[in-house]
């Protein structure tokens, strides 16, 4: 099965907290591949897709900040108008939930990479397969 891991970290909705954890980050030398954060007015849950997610986790740990590891599944799409509709189709075709995604123009021209946290990995993994759609593994995102 192929998925990846996502870090999620608990930031406080208060002025320098993303600045602080952006900055572990670069202090040591971790490269963010893509961001999501939602938020409430006190908090949010910042999603990070890294070229190092162990690294990331123990140094983000080290400064005291709540982080967990998600497995989630990522792909690989043409850039080009409705294909994230067909690829919608296939989920829903499938019966798999999406519980939220978000999206990055990778590197390569006329990709777009998609990652998705949806309920049952091994159904979306097998659908993926079945449509043609390509995934993406850890090694693909740090090669990115």
């Amino acid at each position: 099965m192929k998925t990846i891991r996502q870090i999620s970290v608990f930031v406080e909705n208060k002025p320098g907290r993303l600045s602080a954890i952006t900055q572990i980050l670069k202090d040591n030398a971790i490269d963010i591949r893509a961001l999501s954060i939602a938020d409430t007015k006190d908090f949010g849950i910042l999603r990070i897709i890294a070229d190092d997610p162990d690294k990331a986790c123990k140094m983000l740990r080290q400064a005291a900040c709540t982080v967990t590891l998600t497995e989630v599944v990522a792909i690989c799409i043409d850039d080009v108008k409705g294909r994230l509709s067909d690829v919608m189709s296939v989920i829903n075709d499938s019966g798999i939930n999406v519980e939220y995604l978000y999206a990055f123009l990778s590197k390569s021209d006329n990709k777009a990479s998609i990652i998705l946290r949806v309920d049952d990995n091994e159904k979306a993994n097998a659908a993926f397969d079945a449509a043609g759609i390509a995934q993406l593994s850890e090694d693909d995102i740090k090669a990115m």
